[in-house]
């Protein structure tokens, strides 16, 4: 097999063809990947650029109390990572911009205007369209070519009769051909490297091996598949049949199961959403009418608490205690709404990863868009994250207003400077791999399943009958 191997290496190094094709296939490939890496640079500078004057604009709050600044806020943008240049999966669709404020969990918005279809109806070149649909069309072109060359020029024959094992024959072929994918992966990977040196850290190189990994594992069922259909079977059989598996896998399938899983666990539509969120919150305490029943019922806890008479007698500010009620009892609004929302996506997920079952495709895709930090999976946590941030936010400016010094009724208060520097700024912790590798194992395990079936296939399918 190793004799095999080497000889199919030297033919394909030998064919101009072949490296003309790879060395024009690598030059799109590395231009898709270095201008994801420049738009996604670009969009640091100007990220970090407004994230500098939005600080900016917080720390010198003038004329404004506490409660104000609540409602003034600050925006979050969302960040991007070293692979998101090879597989930026939803976050050109899903908006980088999130307001933070009180009273409100906004959603994020700011979409990437390329992918309207009023603007591009095709979109941007993406390194993840070559790596996932161009790349792996030509492997199989180039599997089905091993084999039938080797059919028409009556070469298969004469193996056969020097008395190599089919077996072993078409595990060189496939060997082969998928080293050949793995070399152009492997390069792009290092070109790609090369011009992010400063942004590389374990984090991202685990997360490499991953993403590699998926690809690897991919390449292989494709070329394995193609290899032995097109030993089996006769060469315009096996190239069609070939081809309509992955148009299947690639096109209708993702968009079927897709639609399946979403009438399966179907979201609320945003009016709905809205609407059921703005009656819930109805029924809740009203932070800006004194004079609503909770906001009494909270009044003589309060007072009761103090051993006072009257709100003036209160040696606190009542309005910042009745503006973190109202915050507390909204949070529980958006704890049931928005974290139904994730529960569903969450179903969504689970079952269109066991839908890699029978689509390896899909579970590359997800794979892809996981180990790059790309996926719903990452943008949910972000989301998370900054909401937790609102609440520490809100609730300090809450606390200073209820405790800073000022009485109820004293709107015209307002802290020092300092206090506004005293507040953190928001922090986006990564997601730890361990995480990322247990929402994503169903991905990896599928490949690998795949992959072991492929390998079986190769061995025994070709065993005991010759590839004429």
């Amino acid at each position: 097999m190793w004799k095999i191997i080497k000889n199919e290496g030297k033919s394909l190094i030998r064919s101009k063809v072949l490296l003309g094709l790879s060395i024009i296939f690598f030059l799109i490939l590395l231009c898709s990947v270095l201008l994801g890496k420049l738009q996604s640079d670009k969009q640091m500078q100007r990220s970090n650029l407004a994230k500098k004057q939005l600080r900016n604009q917080w720390e010198n709050i003038e004329g404004m109390n506490a409660h104000g600044a609540a409602h003034y806020g600050t925006y979050i943008f969302k960040p991007s990572n070293f692979l998101n240049g090879l597989d930026e999966g939803v976050n050109s669709v899903t908006g980088n911009v999130l307001r933070v404020e009180g009273h409100v969990q906004n959603e994020i918005v700011y979409a990437e205007a390329s992918q309207m279809q009023a603007v591009s109806k095709f979109g941007k070149l993406k390194s993840a369209l070559l790596l996932q649909y161009v790349l792996p069309l030509l492997l199989i072109f180039l599997a089905f070519h091993s084999i039938s060359s080797e059919k028409q020029s009556g070469r298969l024959k004469l193996l056969m009769l020097q008395g190599t094992e089919p077996s072993a024959l078409v595990w060189g072929k496939t060997v082969s051909v998928w080293l050949y994918g793995m070399a152009l992966l492997t390069l792009t990977l290092i070109f790609y490297a090369l011009f992010n040196l400063n942004n590389i850290d374990t984090e991202i190189i685990n997360r490499t091996l991953f993403f590699y990994l998926s690809y690897t594992l991919y390449y292989f069922i494709l070329i394995g598949l193609t290899v032995l259909f097109a030993a089996r079977a006769n060469a315009n059989l096996a190239l069609t049949s070939m081809l309509g598996i992955w148009i299947i896998w690639t096109v209708f399938l993702p968009n079927i199961l897709m639609s399946s899983v979403t009438n399966w666990h179907q979201l609320p539509s945003r009016n709905q959403f809205k609407e059921a969120m703005k009656e819930e919150r109805s029924q809740g305490i009203d932070g800006h009418n004194p004079y609503d029943e909770r906001v009494l019922e909270l009044e003589n806890q309060v007072l009761a608490e103090y051993g006072v008479d009257s709100l003036s007698q209160l040696p606190i500010n009542f309005d910042g205690l009745r503006m973190q009620a109202d915050e507390e009892f909204g949070n529980q609004v958006w704890n049931k709404h928005f974290g139904g929302l994730r529960s569903i996506l969450s179903q969504q997920k689970t079952s269109y990863q066991l839908a890699g079952i029978l689509n390896p495709f899909i579970s590359l895709q997800n794979a892809s868009m996981g180990f790059a930090a790309s996926d719903n999976f990452h943008h949910q946590e972000f989301l998370v994250q900054v909401e937790h941030y609102r609440r520490t936010l809100i609730k300090a400016l809450n606390d200073e207003h209820a405790f800073g010094g000022s009485k109820t009724g004293d709107w015209d208060w307002e802290p020092d400077k300092d206090f506004y520097k005293s507040v953190p700024d928001f922090k986006y912790q990564n997601t730890a791999l361990d995480n990322i590798l247990k929402n994503h194992l169903p991905d990896i395990m599928v490949l690998i399943g795949w992959t072991i079936l492929i390998g079986l296939l190769l061995v025994f399918a070709t065993k005991k009958m010759p590839i004429l």
